[in-house]
């Protein structure tokens, strides 16, 4: 009789931690019929399937835990699907893999994670920094290694406050690991203030990316929701400081609109990037339309035309579209149709 009331108050007991606890599974499927033109110096066109053209295809598990007291702990794992070739070069969590502890202070997380300086601005590009429509402000411009275009960092601790009447900020501080050197460490951070119509967000960041060579990134965007079109601007400044070399300066700016059509989304964006290292220019006009058949899937299209101006030779982002450059001052257009669903 004891040993069954002693297991009955162990199952009982069991059952109260489980219920305060959650694990979950979730993910994006998203493909894309591409085409590129110009898709390199030569002038050839490629097509075919390309991944993530409205919203990154991925996979992951979250859990949390009710610690009690107002205490949460949690975890993060999540990896890129290609669902154009099922991830031919393997799976891993390189998008998010952290653990973290939150409460009435905030939340701090441990691990690779996309970095304080990055996260906030995802909402003020009106292509979500994904597919060919996207603003390319955070791009490995003089390609350097690593995760030089700023977006994540690895062995990183970071803190986000909690939400004060709109006003919130994130720091985070990226190890580099190494007995000499200082080759892959990050420091940086926002302050954001999104309330009603209103968002704005200053961020600075610095990461060292080899043989001393510091990339110091200043962006700062604002957006204001009109009800029948929501307007959007971003203003970068990427600096290289190279020892024995001038300074390495790229200034980026974006102006978007964008509107609810009946179940969709229409939106149009313009970005211009300042490449002062090479004195040139390029110019990319994005238009796209978003259709939700459902909460979880929509069709969706977007063209978007880049015009490269004197030395300058960027690329449009397709993904698994070897686009690559169209050679300088040429320039490039590209097309993407696909589905997404979510889950």
């Amino acid at each position: 009789m004891k040993k069954s009331l002693i297991a009955l108050a162990v199952l009982a007991a069991s059952g109260a931690a489980m219920a305060q606890s959650s694990v979950t599974l979730f993910g994006i499927v998203d493909t894309a019929f591409g085409y590129v033109d110009n898709a390199n110096a030569a002038g050839d066109s490629v097509y075919g399937l390309s991944t993530s053209g409205n919203a990154t295809s991925r996979l992951g598990f979250r859990g949390v835990e009710d610690l009690g007291g107002g205490l949460k702990a949690g975890f993060w794992l999540e990896g890129e699907i290609f669902g154009d070739d099922g991830n031919s070069k393997g799976f891993n969590f390189q998008r998010r893999s952290t653990v973290s502890l939150a409460g009435g202070f905030g939340e701090v997380r441990l691990g690779r994670d996309l970095t304080p300086g990055f996260s906030k601005f995802i909402s003020y590009d009106l292509f979500g920094q994904v597919g060919i429509g996207q603003f390319m402000g955070w791009s490995n411009w003089y390609g350097t290694s690593g995760d030089a275009n700023g977006i994540r960092s690895s062995n990183m601790i970071s803190y986000y406050t909690p939400n004060f009447s709109g006003f919130t900020a994130g720091l985070g501080y990226g190890f580099d690991e190494q007995t000499s050197g200082k080759a892959g460490r990050y420091v940086g951070g926002y302050v954001a203030y999104e309330n009603g119509p209103l968002g704005v967000v200053v961020s600075y960041d610095q990461r060292n990316l080899a043989a001393d060579v510091d990339r110091n990134a200043l962006t700062v965007a604002g957006s204001y929701n009109l009800n029948v079109v929501k307007l959007n601007a971003i203003v970068q400044q990427t600096k290289d400081d190279v020892p024995g070399a001038s300074d390495r300066k790229v200034n980026a700016y974006a102006l978007g609109a964008s509107a609810p059509i009946g179940a969709g989304e229409v939106k149009a964006q313009y970005a211009l990037y300042d490449q002062k290292a090479i004195d040139s220019k390029a110019h990319q006009i994005s238009l796209g339309y978003v259709h939700n058949l459902s909460k979880r899937t929509a069709l969706y299209g977007t063209v978007a035309y880049l015009k490269n101006k004197d030395a300058s030779n960027l690329g449009l982002a397709a993904r698994n579209l070897s686009t690559g450059g169209p050679g300088a001052g040429e320039n490039q257009t590209g097309v993407q149709l696909g589905i997404r669903h979510s889950f």
